[in-house]
C-alpha cells in the first residue's frame, strides 16, 4: 500500500500494520502534518533497546540532536536508545546533513527495516525531523518492550521562517522552569521564534543593570485589580523579574531547541512601570507607580526629553548583549498622545523637528515616529532589526523596520506594500486570550472576543491583495498570548492549547494541504501527548459543534451537530440536558419556532461537556436579508444572514455573531416574503470603547410593499457615546403604529466622528450590529 499526504486527506487505516510483541506502531497522522509521506507495506523498522541513534559527521548540534531525540523517545515508550556507534545487527537512528534539501529547516525522513534516516539542509532541519518522528511514536504508559514503525519516504519543509508565538510575563510572572517548558511546548509544535514581552504597565521583568531600579521598584506592584477593571483589588503584593543570568541561560535553552526569542521593551507606551522607578523621564515627572490595572496608561516616556532617548539607548544596549535575535522588539503600540499634547518639552521637540499634522497623521503621531526611528537607527548601529506592532506605521515607517500586523491585515497590507517584511497576527485569528467557548460561563475569565479551534485554523495569511512581489514581504506568522486574566502557568496552558496546533499548521503547512476536519481527527491523537507530558489544555475538540444556518426559502432554520470522531451525538430542543435516551442526531434538525438545543457526545459511556444554543424566531428570522453598504472587510463572517439567523450576540464583537462597520452604516432590506402586520423593530448593538466600537448614533425603519418605494415609520436619535458609557450589548426598540408591509429597511448611522475623550478622537468608529427582530 502507498499512502501520499498530498491531498490532505489521511486515511486512518493506513498504518495498521502488524504489530510488536507489545503491539505498539507508529503512525505519521501527525500535527503539522508532513508536506508529503509515502508509507509502504514493506518490512517496518523495529524500535527497542538495542536502537542505536548515530550521527552521520562530527556536528556538535547533531550531537545534541542526538540526545534530544533519546530523551523524547523514552518519554514516550520508555524505550532509551543508545548514543553513539551502532551495535551488530542492531537497529539505528541516523542523523545527517544533506545541503541538496533546498529549504534551511526543510528535512527527508526515510524508513527501512534496518535504518531510520534523519536528512537536514541544517540541524534545525534535522531537529523537525526527530519531531515528526517523535510525534509519529505511540504513548505508551510503562514501557513498551519494543515500538514498529512503518516503512516510510517523508519529505518536508515550513512555509514560513518565521513561525511565532508571544508570551507577556509583564501582567502575570512566569517563573524560568515554566518558561523553559513554555519553549517545550513551541518546539512539539514546530515554532521557531518566541516573542518574549518582558516589559508593560503593570511590570517591568527584565534585569537592566545601568538602571536597577527598574526591577528594584519597577517590578513590583502593590496589588491587582479584581477582574475587568471592577475597583476592586485583592490587596496582594506581586512581583517578579529574570536576572541577566536567567535571561542567557533561558536564551541557550531555546537555541537548543533551534527557537529564537524576540524581546520585547515596549517604548514609547506601556512605560508605566519604568516611569515608577525613574519619573524624570515622564512628561509630568511623577510620582508614579506600578499600575495596578489593567487598559492603556497615559503615562508614556516623554518623547521631548533627551535623557528619555539615553535611557532607550542604554536599555537596548544591555538588550542587543543578552539576545542574539536579528529582530528586537520595541513596540509602539498603544501610545496615547495626551501628555505629548501638554507637555512643552514634546511641543519643542515637535517645533523643532518641524513636524506637521498631514496625510492623515497628527503631529503627535510623527513624533512617536520619531522616537521609534530614534531607536531603530540605533538597533541599526548594533546590527540588529526592528519589528514593532503596526502603530508604528503611523507618523512615517522608520526604514528597514519589520511590522507585526495585529489589528486586523491593512497595517501588514500597507507594510508590505512599502516593501516592508510583515509578520501577520491579527487579533480576530490569533489572540489566544479571547474566549475559546460562547459558553463563557463554564471557561476561566478571559479579555472577551472568541476565537474557537477551527477561526484558528482557517486563518490564511497571504492577503489577495497582494502582488507576488509585495507577497514576498510576508515572513511569519504569530499568535499572541497576552495575560491579564491568565494568573498561573496552567491557565496559559489552557488558552493555547490546542490552538497552538492549528496555529502550527497555518504556519507550517501549504494551504492546499489543510482540510480541517483532517487535522482534527489527528489533533485527538496529538492530545495523547499533551496528555502523557501533563500539559493542560482545553477539551472543547471533544464536544458537540453546534452550526446553523438560515433557509431563506422555507424560512427555516437548520441545525447541525458535529464532533470528533465517530462518536454518537444526542441532543434535545427544550434546553434539558441530554442523556444516553435523548433523540440520536441522525441529521440536520430543521427549526420553524424558537428553541433551545442541547447536545452531548457519548464516548465509551462517557458524555463529553453539553454544548447549548439558543434560537429566538421572529417575523424576520431566516428572512432574506440585503445590505445596501458592505461591512468592513474584517467583520464580513457570513454575511448580511447574521442579522437574522435566530442567533443573538453577546458581549464580544469577534464571537461571529456581529456585523462591523466603519465609514458606512448599516443599512438592511429584509424581505418577510408576504405581507404581515408589524409595529415594532429592535437591533443590538456591541460598544467596545477601548476597540473603538461605539454605539450607533441614529436609527431609522422603514416600510415598503415592493421593495422600491419606502415609507419611514420610526427614528430614533441616540447622544454621543459617554466616556462613562458602559461596554456592553445595546438593545435598540422601535415602536410605531400597526403597519402592514413584505419588506422593511433598518439602518443605523455609525460614528463618523469620535469625541474629544476618546483616544482616537475625530477617527470613525466602528459600529457592530447583531441580530435584527420584527415583531
Amino acid at each position: 500500500m502507498n499512502l501520499k499526504l498530498l491531498t490532505g486527506v489521511i486515511v486512518s487505516t493506513a498504518f495498521l500494520l502488524p504489530g510488536s510483541a507489545s503491539g505498539q506502531t507508529a503512525d505519521f497522522n501527525i500535527v503539522p502534518q508532513p508536506l508529503q509521506a509515502d508509507v509502504t507495506n514493506d518490512a517496518p523498522f523495529i524500535l527497542n533497546g538495542k536502537t542505536s541513534i548515530v550521527v552521520a559527521t562530527s556536528n556538535n548540534d547533531l550531537k545534541r540532536n542526538a540526545t534530544l531525540l533519546a530523551s523524547y523517545i523514552e518519554q514516550t515508550t520508555g524505550v532509551r536508545p543508545t548514543v553513539g556507534k551502532q551495535g551488530k545487527d542492531a537497529t539505528a537512528i541516523v542523523l545527517s546533513i544533506d545541503k541538496t534539501i533546498s529549504n534551511a529547516e526543510g528535512y527527508k525522513l526515510d524508513v527501512d527495516a534496518k535504518r531510520i534516516s534523519i536528512a537536514g539542509a541544517s540541524a534545525a532541519g534535522v531537529f523537525y525531523g526527530i519531531q515528526t518522528l517523535r510525534k509519529s511514536l505511540p504513548v505508551v504508559s510503562g514501557k513498551a518492550s519494543q515500538v514498529t514503525i512503518p516503512c516510510a519516504h517523508i519529505v518536508d519543509a515550513p512555509r514560513f521562517s518565521y513561525r511565532g508565538t508571544h508570551l507577556d510575563v509583564s501582567r502575570h510572572f512566569v517563573s524560568t522552569d515554566e518558561i523553559r517548558q513554555f519553549i517545550d511546548i513551541l518546539a512539539l509544535h514546530n515554532i521557531n521564534r518566541f516573542h518574549w514581552h518582558l516589559t508593560d504597565d503593570q511590570g517591568w521583568r527584565i534585569e537592566i543593570k545601568k538602571y536597577p531600579l527598574l526591577t528594584k521598584v519597577g517590578s513590583k506592584r502593590t496589588q491587582t485589580v479584581i477582574g475587568h477593571n471592577t475597583g476592586k483589588y485583592d490587596g496582594k503584593p506581586y512581583g517578579g523579574f529574570y536576572t541577566q543570568k536567567e535571561i542567557r541561560d533561558i536564551v541557550k535553552y531555546a537555541a537548543d531547541r533551534y527557537i529564537t526569542i524576540v524581546p520585547e521593551i515596549d517604548l514609547p507606551g506601556h512605560m508605566q512601570a519604568a516611569l515608577a522607578a525613574y519619573p524624570e523621564l515622564g512628561c509630568t515627572g511623577g510620582p508614579y507607580k506600578v499600575w495596578e490595572m489593567w487598559g492603556v496608561s497615559d503615562n508614556v516616556l516623554c518623547a521631548g526629553n533627551d535623557k528619555t532617548m539615553k535611557f532607550v539607548d542604554d536599555v537596548l544596549k544591555e538588550v542587543v548583549a543578552l539576545f542574539p535575535s536579528k529582530y528586537i522588539h520595541v513596540g509602539g503600540d498603544e501610545c496615547p498622545k495626551t501628555q505629548w499634547q501638554k507637555c512643552p518639552k514634546c511641543q519643542a521637540r515637535i517645533k523643532a523637528l518641524h513636524l506637521e499634522a498631514k496625510d492623515g497623521h497628527t503631529a503627535e503621531e510623527r513624533l512617536q515616529s520619531y522616537v521609534i526611528t530614534h531607536a531603530s537607527n540605533y538597533l541599526k548601529s548594533l546590527g540588529r532589526n526592528t519589528i514593532g506592532w503596526d502603530e508604528i506605521l503611523e507618523g512615517g515607517l522608520a526604514e528597514g523596520a519589520t511590522v507585526m500586523s495585529w489589528r486586523g491585515e491593512t497595517g501588514g497590507i500597507a507594510a508590505a506594500k512599502q516593501h516592508h517584511d510583515v509578520v501577520m497576527t491579527p487579533n480576530s485569528y490569533l489572540y489566544f486570550d479571547y474566549y475559546q467557548s460562547l459558553d463563557k460561563a463554564n471557561e476561566p475569565e478571559a479579555i472577551g472576543g472568541y476565537l474557537p479551534l477551527e477561526r484558528v485554523y482557517s486563518y490564511e495569511p497571504m492577503p489577495k491583495e497582494l502582488t507576488a512581489d509585495e507577497a514576498r514581504h510576508i515572513i511569519g506568522v504569530q499568535a499572541n498570548i497576552w495575560t491579564e486574566y491568565m494568573p498561573t502557568f496552567k491557565q496559559m496552558q489552557y488558552m493555547a492549547l490546542p490552538r497552538m496546533a492549528a496555529l502550527s499548521e497555518v504556519q507550517w503547512s501549504q494551504p492546499e494541504l489543510k482540510n480541517y476536519a483532517d487535522f482534527t481527527s489527528r489533533l485527538v491523537k496529538f492530545t495523547h501527548l499533551y496528555d502523557h507530558q501533563g500539559y493542560n489544555y482545553a477539551k472543547h475538540l471533544f464536544n458537540v459543534n453546534i452550526h446553523v444556518d438560515a433557509d431563506t426559502k422555507w424560512q427555516e432554520i437548520v441545525v447541525h451537530l458535529t464532533t470528533t470522531g465517530d462518536a454518537e451525538i444526542r441532543y434535545t430542543l427544550d434546553g434539558t440536558e441530554p442523556t444516553a435516551n435523548s433523540p440520536l442526531y441522525v441529521g440536520a434538525i430543521t427549526l420553524q419556532k424558537s428553541a433551545n438545543i442541547c447536545a452531548a457526545a457519548f464516548r465509551d459511556g462517557k458524555r463529553s461537556s453539553v454544548s447549548r444554543q439558543e434560537i429566538n424566531f421572529n417575523k424576520a428570522t431566516a428572512c432574506p436579508i440585503t445590505l445596501l453598504q458592505p461591512t468592513h472587510k474584517n467583520y464580513t463572517y457570513n454575511g448580511a444572514a447574521t442579522l437574522t439567523d435566530g442567533l443573538l450576540g453577546d458581549k464580544g464583537f469577534g464571537t461571529g455573531r456581529w456585523l462591523g462597520f466603519c465609514e458606512n452604516d448599516l443599512e438592511a432590506v429584509i424581505d418577510m416574503q408576504k405581507p404581515s402586520v408589524i409595529s415594532h423593530v429592535e437591533l443590538n448593538t456591541c460598544v467596545d470603547k477601548g476597540s473603538w466600537i461605539l454605539d450607533a448614533r441614529d436609527i431609522e425603519v422603514s416600510v415598503s410593499q415592493d421593495g422600491k418605494t419606502f415609507k419611514q415609520v420610526a427614528t430614533k436619535q441616540l447622544p454621543t457615546l459617554g466616556e462613562d458609557a458602559a461596554d456592553k450589548v445595546y438593545t435598540h426598540k422601535l415602536d410605531f403604529q400597526p403597519t402592514k408591509a413584505r419588506y422593511v429597511k433598518v439602518k443605523a448611522t455609525s460614528e463618523r466622528n469620535m469625541p474629544e475623550w476618546h483616544s482616537g478622537k475625530g477617527k470613525p468608529a466602528f459600529l457592530f450590529v447583531d441580530e435584527i427582530s420584527i415583531m
